[in-house]
């Protein structure tokens, strides 16, 4: 949620802004803003609206360093006024922000009685008014910003810069801010896209870090300001991996890349795996813990850890992970899984995971986030940035390294990687051209539809949730997944003339649901087969080759597919859905 980058070089900073908040507009916003220093003075813009629609006006700013902001409103409704970045009452202050902070009434009754103006509704408000607070008081612009850090109770992710001299200090807690190091200039972001095309050298800062930012970077610990040792880091994804290029939407592209992404999920180290592996045998008590399609992956990956390890898990939505806690020991094992590594609700998971003397494992596609920091071991995705708000590559890729550790638990690593190859080679059909088309028609019949249902037994019943979260997320049709066998207990009263109805199948378990198809085709249902044999019942057949313990990764390809084409013709974006945001980073 929310986005923030923070500039300070040789260059003239507004574009560098501007262009950085593009890039991250991807994590979900309704307003923006920016601002630049010079010559002892602010220019700031604000706006509501999409920032990729608009241009500004570059001689309006000045100054080779700023910061600005896209904004998902949390406190306070979408206006001007409450778009970041927000200013002192003397605008010698500037702040922008991520997270919430939890005692902002009481810091704004405060500063309201010592005399302070306020002009938003915002909880960030209240940061750059505390800073302005201790400066008036005779603190520099650094020790004031630390003093007003320590005031604030929540999660935060802050860069503030002044007017008085050139330094920027960026700070977090609980949410994601990165420094990039480039050539005698300097970046933080709340996301790696926002400065990749100009450095791919990284710091990423830890909770209560403090980095102070002129003719280089110093880290700290909020705490006591010691100097603390972070790590500059070298980013492997590539420039032109984070753009559109040919295709209209991220979103479709990153369909497309999928038989590319499996086969690099599945490039793990192979004896790290078998470590790990070991780790989930000798557990007592194993958890997977996610949140959103990431729990769906973890759905599937428990029936693949049934058949091939004969091993029962537990899956928990990491937000009602603290109602398990009184199951978890030192000898629990949580497996959390986050495209981003910095789900606060996952967060919270692995912090009650911890305090129980549970070991972590994460399975992320960031390096260096919360996550991965927070874990005692890691495995990466492999995916590189995926900047649609769905996932789709991401997701597939989670799958991926769920199913390598199932045959990894059972010595049988090897026999894992051949299933994937199965899957990736398939998955280069199933994104071809002819197969997008064919999967348009279908979208044409069900553009203007209120309902549609998706049901499947075993291992398609994860594959059956997906598909509807998919189909909702970014078309907005209402959507609903079932286990096949479960629609008749009830919800089947839904069922009326030409209500479509998506069943996955596969050979296990096709004459049970092809079953359940049948009673909803005696209701009046439109029934789409997705599977490797068509049926008469059918109305219209995906075929998807069998893969065994792959197909949820091939039999989800046409429904990501049909989501984004029914978004299309809808005219929603797909890369944006509406109140949605890539990292969810407030519970």
């Amino acid at each position: 949620m929310c986005g923030i980058i923070g500039y300070r070089g040789k260059r003239e900073a507004s574009e560098i802004l501007f262009e950085g908040l593009k890039k991250l507009s991807y994590r979900g916003y309704d307003s923006w803003g920016l601002c630049t220093s010079s010559e002892n003075k602010f220019s700031v813009s604000k706006a509501i609206g999409n920032i990729e629609q608009m241009d500004i006006d570059y001689s309006m700013f000045a100054g080779n360093i700023g910061i600005g902001h896209t904004r998902w409103a949390t406190h306070g409704g979408v206006s001007e006024a409450n778009a970041h970045p927000h200013l002192c009452s003397l605008e010698k202050v500037a702040v922008v922000h991520n997270g919430v902070i939890e005692n902002f009434q009481d810091l704004r009754s405060e500063l309201k009685s010592n005399g302070h103006k306020f002009k938003s509704e915002t909880d960030t408000e209240v940061i750059p008014h505390l800073i302005r607070e201790y400066m008036d008081k005779g603190a520099d612009f650094v020790d004031a910003v630390r003093s007003a850090l320590l005031r604030l109770e929540g999660s935060f992710a802050v860069v503030a810069i002044n007017t008085e001299d050139d330094t920027m200090v960026a700070s977090r807690r609980g949410s994601p801010l990165v420094v990039g190091m480039g050539d005698n200039e300097y970046f933080a972001a709340s996301d790696i896209p926002a400065f990749l095309e100009h450095t791919k050298s990284v710091i990423y800062l830890y909770d209560n870090d403090v980095a102070i930012i002129n003719d280089n970077v110093y880290v700290y610990n909020l705490s006591d300001m010691q100097p603390v040792r972070r790590e500059v880091d070298s980013i492997e994804w590539d420039v032109e991996k984070s753009m559109k290029g040919e295709f209209s939407h991220f979103m479709l592209k990153e369909i497309t890349e999928q038989s590319e992404t499996i086969k690099k999920a599945a490039e793990q180290d192979a004896e790290a795996m078998k470590r790990i592996a070991l780790e989930i045998n000798n557990a007592k008590g194993v958890f997977f813990v996610a949140c959103g399609s990431s729990y769906h992956a973890c759905l599937s990956a428990s029936y693949i850890f049934s058949a091939v390890a004969k091993m029962h898990i537990n899956v928990v939505l990491a937000s009602e992970f603290r109602g398990y806690k009184d199951f978890l020991c030192d000898k629990t094992l949580v497996i959390a899984v986050s495209q981003s590594g910095e789900t606060a609700d996952v967060l919270d998971a692995v912090g009650t995971a911890k305090e129980k003397g549970s070991k972590v494992l994460s399975i992320v596609n960031v390096m260096g986030s919360s996550l991965m920091r927070n874990s005692h071991h890691t495995l990466h995705m492999n995916a590189g940035p995926e900047i649609c708000v769905l996932s789709t590559k991401t997701y597939t890729s989670q799958l991926a390294v769920l199913t390598l550790l199932a045959y990894a638990c059972i010595d049988k690593y090897e026999d894992g990687t051949g299933v994937l190859d199965t899957a990736h080679n398939l998955v280069y059909n199933l994104t071809s051209r002819s197969t997008r088309d064919y999967i348009k028609c279908l979208a044409d019949i069900l553009k203007d539809k209120e309902h549609i249902f998706t049901i499947g037994r075993g291992l398609q019943y994860p594959t059956a949730l997906e598909a509807a979260l998919k189909i909702k997320e970014v078309s907005y049709i209402h959507a609903e997944g079932f286990a096949a066998g479960e629609l008749k207990h009830g919800s089947i009263a839904l069922i009326e003339k030409d209500t479509p109805v998506i069943a996955f199948v596969s050979p296990q378990n096709e004459r049970e649901t092809v079953s359940n198809v049948m009673e909803l085709k005696a209701r009046g249902a439109f029934i789409i087969g997705i599977g490797p044999d068509n049926n008469e019942i059918y109305d219209y057949f995906i075929k998807v080759p069998e893969t065994g313990y792959s197909d949820p990764i091939t039999q989800i390809i046409p429904i990501q597919i049909l989501a984004y084409r029914l978004a299309v013709l809808r005219k929603c974006n797909p890369d944006k859905p509406r109140n949605l945001a890539k990292s969810v980073t407030v519970r």
